[in-house]
């Protein structure tokens, strides 16, 4: 599995890339939020991928961070939703957005994206919310920090909590810095600020 590219630049377009790799160049479908995170052709970057695999093709997929990367893999394994889909969810939002859109159950927002239709956007939040309550991601409520005087027990805390478990980050990491937070702030004010400080307050 490739699990990341580290190389210079050779072709940027609105979603497609070109990573040089000791000599090979590897072609990288992606968002345009990814490409507009890039520097110029001839600078060095990092891109977290996906290899998809199928009978006639194999194509890789590129992203800027790990955690649009992760909202990616959530978005494919929802059923009738392929990578060109995905693709385009993941170049109208950020990986934040995405996330709250998915705690809040907005699947209105979702359809703003070309070729997202109601009923796909439903089974997104649907199933990606199912998902969030998995074994895998734990179990998320904001009653779990009630006994911690700085968190209230609110909505937009548990919404938060939610999406940044959408991003790829588990309940042991968020909680310590949901509890740094203002409980008075909205859901997508406390996943900018946690945020902000797991990259060390940049």
């Amino acid at each position: 599995m490739i699990y990341s590219l580290r190389g210079k630049i050779l072709i940027k377009e609105i979603n497609f890339v070109v990573i040089e790799c000791g000599g090979v160049g590897y072609g990288c479908r992606t968002s345009y939020n990814t490409v507009s995170k890039l520097g110029s052709v001839g600078t060095e970057t990092t891109l977290y991928t996906h290899l998809s695999i199928r009978e006639d093709n194999a194509e890789l997929f590129g992203f800027a961070t790990y955690q649009e990367l992760n909202c990616f893999r959530l978005l494919i394994s929802v059923s009738g939703v392929g990578a060109k889909v995905a693709t385009s969810i993941l170049s109208d939002v950020t990986p934040e957005n995405f996330a709250f859109m998915v705690a809040s159950g907005d699947s209105k927002a979702l359809t703003r994206t070309k070729g997202v239709g109601a009923k796909t956007a439903q089974r997104i939040v649907l199933e990606l919310k199912d998902k969030i309550s998995a074994d895998s991601f734990g179990t998320v409520s904001a009653s779990s920090f009630a006994d911690t005087p700085s968190v209230a027990e609110t909505s937009s805390v548990s919404e938060a909590i939610e999406a940044l478990m959408v991003l790829g980050y588990s309940q042991g990491e968020v909680a310590p810095l949901v509890r740094n937070c203002n409980p008075s702030m909205s859901t997508q004010e406390i996943i900018t600020e946690v945020l902000r400080m797991m990259m060390g307050g940049k």
